[in-house]
């Protein structure tokens, strides 16, 4: 596999002219420096210039990998906003056209992911390395038990095109239940061909994933391969190289998580791609173990070691966006202990049901717990929370406001309603800041 470098900020163009100029071993990174380098890697460093194209939507699916997808929509659904926080404002619908058009497709990964189509036979090549996922478990389980019948199904696509699983009766008896368990039989069937390479989902209506023929959905993706597996050394090499390369630096313990490798990393898994020259080393203060660097992020690094790296994004993030998957990370990085817990019972849950992080200039100072109404235009914040010890004057609160207002306004839902404030003498700033705006 071939991979292809995403594109650079404008601060690491002005910085150096060549890559080759960028040397191979940076000074010593203080945290806000790696925490630059690792928003820089993920698209978060700096607010859109302009407004976005849509290239600069697979742009940045392809600069972090993987897109996590998640239904829940209390505010836009998950891959929708994590695009957001990258791209501001955009048309939601370049999301299904870039599926549509074969640009991406969704495959296990991290979760259930969106990729770019460019690496579609790094990632089927992938499967017999994902074994122990809980949905490849699953899709095994359902293949021994329900082969013929899932036979079948897929003769039903090879015939006569595409289905949806609404396109089958619903079993009444098993409606209320959740889960692959609580799907009919030919939703659960349809899942297992998908996980398991058969299916692919051609497109998606109304988020309902429509599912076809493997080969009839890569097209272009495999013409020309022969079907000779890729070899699980190259593709464990290039899954820790892509992972890598979306975290801007990472310590090696975090890099099984971003792809759901196992057994986990460690340093001596990283040293040949150092050796190779794939990788560069380098120290963080305050970390007890090396950080690694892909190449394709000499440039940045070299601007983030000379502190010309400058985090100015303010934006709110989803739960599911990369930044906050790996939760040992996020505390690294920046202080933030986040956990999601809309699957918590209400009775037990901290800060909501949804919890949306505050991305401010490079740090993480807060969360929110929002719901879009859409029918009233109405963005509703129910509760903000700051960090502790995080300053709450005028300067934060002006550009919170701007990342709600900007969010809000996105979701046509232009009117905020602000709820319960901790601290409660930030209500006053908060407000104020953002009658400013509206």
């Amino acid at each position: 596999m071939v991979e292809t470098a995403p594109s650079r900020s404008a601060a690491a163009k002005r910085v150096v002219s060549k890559a080759a100029t960028a040397p191979t071993q940076a000074a010593a990174l203080s945290l806000t420096q790696a925490r630059a380098l690792h928003l820089h890697a993920q698209g978060l460093l700096t607010r859109p210039r302009k407004r976005a194209a849509r290239p600069d939507a697979l742009a940045a699916i392809a600069r972090m990998q993987l897109l996590q997808i998640d239904t829940i929509h209390v505010v836009a659904r998950s891959p929708y906003l994590v695009l957001f926080s990258r791209l501001g404002a955009y048309p939601a619908h370049w999301l299904e056209e870039l599926l549509a058009q074969r640009e991406i497709f969704e495959i296990w990964a991290h979760e259930a992911c969106f990729a770019p189509m460019d690496d579609y036979l790094l990632h089927r090549n992938a499967l017999p390395q994902r074994q122990h996922h809980w949905a490849i478990r699953n899709a095994q389980h359902h293949r021994q038990t329900s082969g013929a019948k899932i036979d079948r199904l897929l003769a039903h696509i090879r015939e006569l095109g595409p289905v949806k699983s609404s396109d089958f009766e619903r079993d009444q008896a098993r409606v209320g239940a959740g889960g692959w368990w609580g799907w009919k039989d030919e939703k659960r069937w349809l899942e297992t061909g998908f996980a398991l390479g058969e299916l692919m989902v051609a497109r998606r209506e109304n988020f309902q994933r429509v599912y076809d023929l493997s080969e009839r959905v890569a097209g272009i993706a495999v013409s020309g391969w022969d079907g000779t597996p890729i070899d699980a050394d190259t593709v464990r090499r290039e899954t820790l190289l892509k992972s890598v390369r979306a975290l801007g630096v990472a310590q090696a313990r975090w890099v099984a998580d971003y792809f759901r490798l196992r057994p986990r990393v460690r340093d001596a898994d990283l040293e040949p791609l150092v050796a190779q020259g794939a990788l560069l080393r380098v120290e963080v203060k305050g970390w007890n173990a090396p950080g690694y660097v892909h190449r394709d992020h000499a440039v940045a690094l070299a601007a983030a070691s000379t502190g010309r790296l400058r985090a100015t994004h303010s934006t709110l993030l989803s739960p599911f966006d990369p930044l906050v998957w790996d939760r040992e990370r996020a505390s690294e990085f920046f202080g933030f202990d986040y956990t999601l817990e809309c699957y918590t019972p209400e009775p037990k849950r901290r800060y909501g049901y949804f919890v949306l992080p505050i991305l401010v200039r490079g740090r993480l100072v807060g969360r929110l717990d929002a719901k879009a109404h859409r029918a009233k235009g109405e963005f509703e914040v129910k509760a903000l929370y700051l960090e502790e010890g995080v300053v709450a004057d005028e300067a934060l609160a002006a550009d919170i406001a701007r990342a709600i207002v900007d969010c809000a306004r996105w979701h046509e839902t232009p009117k905020v309603k602000l709820g319960r404030c901790r601290p409660v003498a930030f209500a006053k700033s908060l407000k104020a800041a953002l009658a400013a705006l509206i």
